[in-house]
């Protein structure tokens, strides 16, 4: 015969069993939100932005390229993890149009931002935003690493705070440039 329990102690079993299905149901609905908040479709912002060279680089004019921003800085270790997965997306996909302009903090030292430059050779653009004005553009960045995919026809397809995972990054990359 099954055990019998008194309603107070009966209601008590499921109340455990409610809170880890709500928790749970709960999991999954940020987790969905974040992964929608990272997959948008908004137009990139109509900005210019000046390498460390002087060069003059207006994303309008990269129209017809994927294109990845990434905020950064020399101070930021998660920043610096991703710059050998930056390079290798640059070596691999630049023949098939992809640019790559890794824009430094306005509190970032240009010096510094140089230096590291030269030191590990980085062979995309690299420019500096003293003013904050591309972060602000770009929905007032403010955490870093933060990496903007910009589609050929000029929509932001993904956006991602913190690191981002190459393999990931290299499948969005190869859907824009295979079509």
């Amino acid at each position: 015969m099954p055990e019998q329990f008194p309603p107070s102690i009966a209601k008590t079993r499921f109340i455990p069993s409610r809170f880890i299905l709500l928790a749970s149901l709960l999991s999954v609905l940020i987790f969905i939100s974040i992964d929608l908040i990272n997959h948008i479709s908004t137009k990139a912002p109509d900005v210019t932005f000046t390498t460390i060279t002087g060069k003059k680089i207006a994303l309008k004019d990269l129209r017809g390229k994927p294109v990845i921003i990434t905020f950064w800085a020399t101070d930021c270790r998660g920043c610096i993890k991703e710059i050998p997965h930056l390079i290798d997306l640059y070596t691999q996909y630049h023949k098939q149009g992809l640019e790559i302009i890794a824009v430094a903090m306005y509190y970032d030292p240009p010096n510094h931002v140089v230096i590291l430059t030269e030191d590990r050779q980085l062979p995309y653009n690299v420019a500096l935003d003293l003013q904050a004005e591309h972060a602000h553009a770009f929905g007032d960045v403010q955490l870093i690493p933060s990496t903007f995919l910009i589609s050929p026809d000029g929509l932001i397809t993904l956006k991602k705070t913190g690191a981002f995972d190459p393999a990931e990054m290299k499948t969005h990359i190869e859907t824009l440039t295979l079509g």
